[in-house]
């Protein structure tokens, strides 16, 4: 179970039994109702009206506390959510202070509006008042809210207006998606604090969420939270933690990234979420609930320097089932396996959970881990040995990293020459000596080629790609420019346009050198690229990476990922410095809880789009990791 919360601790969005799909919350709200009052419920979760808000998680844990006050208001309340490890429930406790001179008696206000498989749809509410719980459900998908104090009142259906009251009127069934509950609190004296847990409880049918919500009340809320701040303390002390004499900012920020990896992580599975999608319109973020095989590979390196190598394992036992019969992988799956929504082939994704697969196999020299992996391994090599253009020994085009254009892509080349090795280092292990040869023979054209096809002395860069697919109007400036290309027809008739270079510079670039290593860090064409991108990327005021030149995507923001990625190639190329200047500036650009972001506001300097980035935590694992092993901190 995964939950994602704002900053004043409204829940927006659920997910269970998986942490990438489906999400089940529209809106839920809590409130405060004074007795004699004629101002209505005051809804404490309000980021306006005066509220003021502070978040944070509690140190070494996933558990996240919001502590609400308003100046006028005479209650505070301190809420505290987590799910518990190995339970199919989320605990919410709330923590309520009177502040004031006199006696207060209240009513506690729950309003929940469920969106179960992400459909407003055909759900339905009920209360049941055997369980005292508030049942939503749909098809397969129950939820059961109660507490371990009966409730006073409810209501099922059309219920926000008169829960903006607290004068809810009994309805038990509606076929609805929301619902309401009342708690009294008689004679809260001043100075005194009173503790309301609520759970939200998960089951494939009506009595299997009931039964989760009675183990939920049959425990005080404080052994649930004393259970789960055990649990995670041990999942830290597993771990290997960050380097004795960093700086107390990234020390934080490497364990919240570490507690980040296990959010991230389906537990079912073993498949690994790129982040949590709280915006299914996109408008704030970009559709991210989903394992892209790129940045699983990423995070599980990171895991493995970490000491979590269970988790990478887990993983790479997952990916099995998401191989298709031709051997490839494609662009990105849903954690149960399925095939999630495509812009078509990403050649470096396949290529990247092989390579992924040796680097944990490389860290634990785990014999029957590699056994498990080498059927899929061979199927993966054969695919990518097959995805080769003749003409320039590079794969044939594929969508970018990035998943906007199609091309010869270099950064995808070099993850195909980075992941065919990797293949052969696994068929050496089988004394499959004629197939280690010929993936090496594969891997070691595609260096070369990268090498002489893909440098662009003029820019001082390697191109991003060769064969750019475009469309006509693109092709025909480019010619007017006598940039060289091709035009054509498809098979079917339809015309097809390409250049034969795409000349920006992107970021993906160092990927030639970090991680694939196809090239040294000390080569020249690699000191060149890097020097170009630090010039030609780095935002001006606010400092850090972006993707690549003129780069559109919200505005072109610096990322973390690329800020780091620029880092891990200091490092190697031993500018250890210039690496640990740009691993501070990650850092300072966390959230208020540590969560690093994806982008950074390429003018407010604030947190952008989606919140955590699971890469963006990988890339800070790494760059803490690798400028420990250059010898950084023993200085």
């Amino acid at each position: 179970m995964l939950a994602s919360l704002g900053r004043t601790g409204r829940l927006y969005r659920l997910w269970w039994p998986h942490v990438d799909f489906p999400q089940h919350v529209d809106e839920i709200r809590t409130g405060l109702k004074l007795d004699h009052s004629t101002s209505g419920t005051v809804w404490f979760d309000d980021g306006d009206d005066g509220w003021q808000h502070r978040i944070a998680y509690v140190p070494h844990t996933n558990i996240v506390q919001v502590r609400a006050e308003h100046p006028s208001f005479p209650l505070a309340v301190e809420q505290t959510d987590y799910a518990v490890p190995g339970q199919d429930f989320l605990v919410r406790a709330y923590k309520i202070d009177n502040r004031s001179a006199e006696p207060l008696s209240f009513t506690f206000v729950w309003y929940a509006s469920f969106r179960i498989e992400e459909s407003a749809l055909y759900n339905t509410t009920l209360f049941d008042e055997t369980n005292d719980a508030m049942v939503h459900y749909r098809h397969r998908y129950f939820f059961a809210v109660g507490s371990d104090r009966e409730c006073v009142g409810f209501q099922c259906g059309s219920s926000r207006e008169q829960a903006e009251h607290a004068w809810l009127n009994g309805n038990d069934i509606d076929m609805q998606p929301d619902g309401a509950l009342v708690w009294r609190i008689e004679e809260l004296q001043p100075g005194e604090s009173f503790v309301l847990p609520v759970y939200i409880a998960a089951g494939h049918n009506r009595q299997e969420a009931l039964d989760a919500l009675a183990h939920a009340k049959s425990r005080s809320v404080s052994e649930w939270r004393e259970r789960t701040t055990d649990d995670w303390h041990q999942y830290l002390r597993d771990a290997n933690r960050a380097p004795a004499g960093v700086d107390p900012a990234i020390a934080e920020a490497y364990e919240r990234s570490l507690l980040t990896f296990r959010l991230m992580a389906d537990e079912r599975t073993g498949s690994l979420l790129a982040a949590p999608e709280p915006d299914e319109q996109f408008s704030r973020c970009g559709g991210y609930a989903y394992c892209w095989g790129r940045d699983a590979a990423f995070i599980t390196t990171a895991l493995n320097k970490s000491g979590l190598t269970s988790v990478s394992e887990k993983f790479y036992e997952w990916a099995l089932s998401a191989q298709e019969p031709d051997g490839s992988w494609q662009q990105r799956h849903y954690h149960d396996g399925s095939l999630a929504p495509s812009w078509g082939l990403q050649i470096d994704e396949g290529a990247s959970v092989i390579w992924g697969m040796w680097q944990l196999y490389e860290h634990n020299r785990d014999a029957a881990f590699a056994e498990r992996m080498w059927p899929a391994v061979a199927k993966g090599a054969a695919f990518l040995a097959g995805y080769i253009d003749e003409e320039t020994g590079l794969p044939l085009p594929s969508m970018d990293l990035w998943e906007e254009r199609k091309a010869e892509h270099t950064y995808s080349a070099a993850a195909v020459c980075g992941g065919l090795r990797a293949a052969a280092s696994f068929a050496e292990l089988k004394h499959e000596t004629g197939l280690a040869g010929r993936w090496r023979d594969v891997a070691d054209r595609i260096a070369a080629s990268i090498e002489s096809l893909c440098w662009n002395e003029d820019a001082g860069s390697f191109y991003r790609g060769l064969k750019l697919k475009v469309d006509g109007g693109v092709y025909a400036h480019a010619a007017a420019q006598g940039l060289e290309g091709k035009a054509g027809r498809t098979a079917k008739g339809y015309e097809h346009y390409e250049l034969r270079h795409d000349p920006i510079v992107d970021i993906s670039l160092l990927g030639v050198s970090i991680p694939f290593n196809v090239l040294p860090a000390e080569h020249p064409y690699m000191q060149r690229t890097a020097d170009t991108i630090a010039g030609l990327l780095h935002v001006e005021g606010v400092g850090g990476i972006k993707r690549y030149e003129n780069d559109g995507y919200i505005g072109g923001n610096p990322w973390i990922l690329t800020t780091l990625w620029l880092a891990q190639y200091r490092v190697r190329n031993g500018q250890l410095a210039e690496a640990y200047a740009l691993l501070q500036w990650a850092a300072a650009h966390r959230t208020e809880t540590g969560l690093l972001p994806e982008q950074i506001d390429r003018v407010t300097g604030e947190p952008a789009w989606i919140v955590p980035l699971t890469w963006s935590h990988a890339m800070f694992v790494l760059t803490v990791s690798m400028l420990e092993e250059a010898g950084y901190w023993a200085k």
